[in-house]
C-alpha cells in the first residue's frame, strides 16, 4: 500500500541494460508502492519502464557531459524537485551526501545512504555521520559498526528469481564483473586443476570487464582458453540473469567478504547450490561449500564436493538456500524496512 512521503532517490544509473545496475529498476519499482512519488536522479539514463509516480532525472553521463556538469545540474535538480520529497535515499555514492547535506540538513530532509563496501575513507565516515542512517548489508563492510548503521536484507525479488528443473548437475556459472576483485582467475586455476583429475563439469564464466580494465580479462582469456568445457559469455542484463541462474546446478562466487553480492543471494533464489568465499553465508551453506577466495586449490575441493552431491543432497540444500532468501532478504522486505528508517 503506498504511503504519503514523497522520496528523492540519487543513484548511479536507471538502465534495464546495464548488466550491473539493472537490478535498480526493480527495487525502484517495488519503492513505488510505498511512496506517494518518488523522484530519481542518476547519473546515466537508459532504458526504463517504471510506475507513473516515478519521475527520472538524469545528470547527463549518456550525453557525456563534464564532471563539472554532473554537480551543476545535481544542484539544479535537488532545487528544483525541492517540494516534491520529504526524504532523500542515496544509493551506493557517498557522494551525494557530501554535496547535498547542508542544503537537505536546512530544509529538513532526512538523508539514508546505502553503502555496503568493506573499504571506507574519511570521506565515508563523514557522510555516514550527515546522514540519519546509513544502510549495509555484511557485517564486514566498512560502516556496519557506525553508531546509525543498519544492516538490511539485500533485496532479491524472489518472484522473479525462482527455480525452474532440468539444469545439468554437472553445470557451473560464474557471473559477475570480469575484475580483479571477483577473482575469475582463481576459479578458471581450480577449473583447470579438477579437468586435470579428470572431474567431469561444464563452466560458463559469464560478464564482462569494468570499462578500461579490459586487459586482465584478455589476459585470462588467453591463459584459460584450452581448459576443456569453459566458455567464456559475454554480460547479460539482470532480467537475463534468470535464465543463467536456472539453467546450471552451480553458482560460484570468490568475491572476498566484506559485501554480500546481490548475485549470490539472486543465484541461491533460483535454486542453484551456491559455493562462494564470503563469511556472511558461515551457517546458511554447508561448510564443505565456503572456500578461500584466494586458492585454487581451496576452490577447486568445494566445487569437486558440489559436483559430487547426489540429487536430494542437491535439492535440499537448494530449498534451504532458497528458504533463508525468502525469510531474510527479499526485496519487500528491504522496502519496508526503509520506509520505516524514513517514518521513525
Amino acid at each position: 500500500m503506498r504511503g504519503c512521503m514523497k522520496l528523492l532517490i540519487t543513484t548511479q544509473a536507471v538502465d534495464l541494460d546495464d548488466p550491473v545496475l539493472g537490478f535498480f529498476h526493480r527495487w525502484i519499482e517495488e519503492f513505488s508502492k510505498h511512496f506517494d512519488t518518488i523522484s530519481v536522479i542518476c547519473l546515466k539514463e537508459g532504458r526504463h519502464s517504471l510506475p507513473a509516480n516515478v519521475s527520472v532525472y538524469s545528470l547527463g553521463k549518456e550525453g557525456g557531459v563534464s564532471r563539472i556538469a554532473y554537480v551543476l545540474n545535481f544542484y539544479r535538480y535537488i532545487w528544483k524537485l525541492r517540494n516534491d520529497y520529504d526524504a532523500v535515499f542515496v544509493h551506493m555514492n557517498q557522494e551525494y551526501v557530501l554535496l547535498g547535506w547542508k542544503f537537505w540538513w536546512l530544509l529538513g530532509k532526512r538523508v539514508v545512504l546505502w553503502r555496503n563496501h568493506k573499504k571506507g575513507s574519511v570521506f565515508t565516515r563523514l557522510a555516514a555521520l550527515l546522514s540519519r542512517a546509513v544502510c549495509y548489508t555484511s557485517p564486514a563492510a566498512y560502516v556496519a559498526g557506525f553508531r546509525n548503521a543498519i544492516r538490511m536484507p539485500i533485496g532479491i525479488d524472489t518472484a522473479v528469481f525462482k527455480p525452474d528443473q532440468g539444469a545439468d548437475p554437472r553445470s557451473i556459472v560464474f557471473l559477475g564483473r570480469l575484475d580483479a576483485v571477483k577473482r575469475p582467475e582463481i576459479l578458471l586455476k581450480a577449473l583447470d586443476m579438477l579437468g586435470k583429475k579428470g572431474v567431469a563439469f561444464k563452466a560458463d564464466i559469464v560478464g564482462d570487464p569494468t570499462p578500461g580494465r579490459e586487459a586482465f580479462a584478455d589476459e585470462l582469456k588467453t591463459e584459460f582458453s584450452l581448459i576443456p568445457n569453459v566458455t567464456f559469455k559475454p554480460a547479460i542484463r539482470n532480467d537475463e540473469t534468470v535464465a543463467a541462474y536456472t539453467s546450471h546446478a552451480l553458482y560460484v562466487n570468490l568475491t572476498p567478504s566484506g559485501s554480500f553480492d546481490k548475485t549470490i543471494g539472486e543465484a541461491m533464489a533460483s535454486g542453484c547450490v551456491v559455493v562462494a568465499a564470503n563469511d556472511v553465508l558461515r551457517g546458511v551453506i554447508p561448510d564443505e561449500f565456503l572456500v578461500e577466495p584466494d586458492s585454487p586449490g581451496s576452490v577447486a575441493t568445494g566445487l569437486e564436493a558440489a559436483l559430487a552431491l547426489s540429487g536430494e543432497r542437491r535439492t535440499a540444500i537448494a530449498q534451504k538456500s532458497r528458504a533463508y532468501i525468502l525469510h531474510e532478504h527479499a526485496l519487500p522486505l528491504l522496502v519496508q524496512k526503509l520506509e520505516r528508517i524514513f517514518s521513525e
